[in-house]
């Protein structure tokens, strides 16, 4: 076990979470932690068979009964406190008793998955799929960061030719993209077909900035919308709660697009998009084994 102890280091994890609320990249958790925790001489050497230090392997095992527990998740290497997560968090002040209801929690959710083979339910199987998923998260992560250096490199103009590109390859038509130039709120304008008779007329707003969009710039693009028009706001830098609230509650149709989802987007749509237009972003598809008990 690691020298700080289960319970320990994942009431750090957590305390870094309740940090940032919106979710903090989980190289980012995993320097916030070791700050605040420091390591043994064990923990700082690497894992064997990898170059991966000890230290971050116990963070990213001591977090798949969390995530399986309904207290935190993972996504496009972005770790985020759910509200359970952070009750448990106040609730459970003793490491132990935090490691404990986390790991009665797993257990649950083990119960209720399909039944398995007494192979499949040998701790040592167990473990080595435990392993997989640790290495799949581990790439997955590095995938991301390589996508999102690119995106965040992209000349302003070029990323918005991308964004164009990618709603070619949703079936849009593409009638107007905004020059360079004084920003006058529209950046793109698309239609269902390429006569605009079916389906309604959508307005892009597109920034690169990595600074969240709050509601007061979502209003400001609010009011470019006339009747029947859908508003979509492309960043990469995401939005603030208070934007999302805004986006939920307002009667006019406008979808959020941060650079998690506008990559998601991208890859479900890839085989669609022009040529022309994924040369800006080209990827690679690369099979990856799957976790067949534990995916964090």
């Amino acid at each position: 076990m690691i020298g700080n102890g289960g319970g320990e280091l994942l009431r750090s994890v957590f305390e870094v979470l309740a940090e940032h609320p919106e979710g903090i990249r989980a190289r980012d958790v995993m320097s916030e932690v070791e700050k605040r925790l420091g390591m043994t001489e064990f923990e700082a050497a690497n894992y064997p068979g990898s170059d991966t230090r000890r230290f971050e392997k116990s963070i990213r095992f001591a977090s798949i009964n969390t995530v399986k527990a309904g207290w935190m998740t993972k996504e496009a290497g972005i770790w985020t406190a759910t509200d359970d997560g952070l009750d448990a968090y106040v609730r459970h002040q003793e490491p132990e008793k935090f490691v404990t209801e986390a790991q009665r929690l797993y257990k649950r959710w083990a119960e209720d998955q399909p039944p398995k083979s007494e192979q499949e339910e040998a701790d040592e199987a167990e473990q080595e799929i435990a392993e997989t998923s640790v290495t799949l998260e581990q790439a997955e992560e590095a995938s991301w960061e390589e996508v999102r250096d690119v995106l965040h490199d992209l000349d302003p103009y070029d990323f918005q030719n991308l964004v164009a590109g990618l709603l070619r390859g949703m079936g849009y038509s593409i009638e107007w993209i905004a020059p360079r130039g004084k920003d006058r709120g529209i950046d793109i304008v698309a239609l269902g077909n390429p006569l605009g008779t079916e389906g309604p007329r959508v307005k892009v707003q597109v920034k690169r900035e990595k600074d969240k969009t709050n509601a007061t710039t979502l209003r400001a693009f609010y009011s470019t919308l006339h009747e029947g028009d859908v508003g979509v706001f492309v960043t990469l830098g995401g939005f603030t709660s208070d934007a999302m609230l805004e986006a939920r509650t307002d009667i006019r149709r406008v979808r959020l697009i941060d650079e998690t989802t506008f990559f998601r987007l991208w890859v479900e749509y890839y085989g669609r998009i022009p040529e022309e237009d994924r040369r800006r972003l080209p990827i690679k598809m690369v099979p990856f084994l799957a976790p067949t008990r534990i995916d964090a």
